[in-house]
């Protein structure tokens, strides 16, 4: 069952790699918008996958090199975000200055120390895994994976039930709940409508978020001051929509 585990696991970081290589190549040629957010994608779920693996050789060097790659481009897709807001909201003079040099930006991740050592290591990572297996150094892989996802739902759970629960810590921990049931569905830690309860979750509780950072810029950034009433007047209906969403996904997850 290791065996077929770890086969899994490698299909899955080869199939990651042609994802960050693609990623890499739209960005350095700045084919479309799109691309940073589809780099992100590919490292968060890199990142779910290898959080139950913890231990293993080269585990710890490659959480690090998808860090500090998240590092790096969060704030720049958090412009994208805010720029795109503005334009919905007609302040193209504020779009436009967070949209300026993107295609210098995007070129300068495409060529980033933080993407060149991300991808050297996922190329060498399966070397890894194959050599560590056959020394004996991987076993009862499914056993130690369904563990750790055990755990962390139950951590999610807990802080559903806390009354005092704080979104951030939650949308952190759905985040990681949601991905990595994908990451490992042969463990079928998550049905269908749990998955979407999740998916539900996590974007209710993005769109919560975004309003919150923005209302704190604005207090810098005196271009945004125009939408404060607009994102104040949001920011409330969010925590209410976030909440009852979160009401929602615990009663999912109590049914299992």
């Amino acid at each position: 069952m290791s065996s077929a585990m770890l086969d899994h696991v490698i299909a899955q970081v080869l199939s990651l790699q042609v994802r960050l290589l693609a990623c890499q190549a739209r960005l350095a040629a700045d084919t479309d918008s799109e691309a940073l957010h589809d780099l992100r994608i590919g490292v968060r779920r890199l990142r779910s996958l290898l959080r139950p693996l913890r231990e293993l050789p080269g585990v710890e060097q490659l959480e690090a090199a998808a860090q500090a790659l998240g590092s790096l481009t969060t704030p720049l897709r958090d412009r994208e975000v805010l720029a795109a807001q503005l334009l919905e909201r007609r302040q193209v003079a504020a779009a436009q200055a967070r949209l300026a040099h993107r295609t210098q930006t995007f070129a300068r991740v495409a060529a980033s120390a933080e993407l060149a050592r991300l991808l050297a290591i996922v190329d060498a990572f399966p070397v890894f895994l194959r050599a560590a297996q056959r020394q004996g150094l991987i076993r009862r892989l499914q056993q130690r994976i369904d563990k750790r996802l055990v755990k962390q739902g139950e951590q999610l759970r807990q802080a559903l039930d806390d009354p005092a629960h704080d979104r951030h810590r939650l949308r952190l921990l759905i985040k990681r709940e949601r991905y990595g049931a994908e990451a490992y569905p042969q463990l079928r830690h998550c049905n269908l409508r749990q998955q979407k309860a999740l998916k539900r979750a996590q974007g209710d509780l993005g769109d919560w978020h975004d309003l919150l950072q923005w209302l704190l810029q604005a207090e810098q950034q005196s271009d945004l001051v125009p939408c404060v009433s607009h994102w104040r007047a949001q920011l409330a209906i969010a925590e209410q929509r976030a909440d009852a969403t979160l009401d929602e996904l615990q009663r999912q997850l109590a049914q299992r």
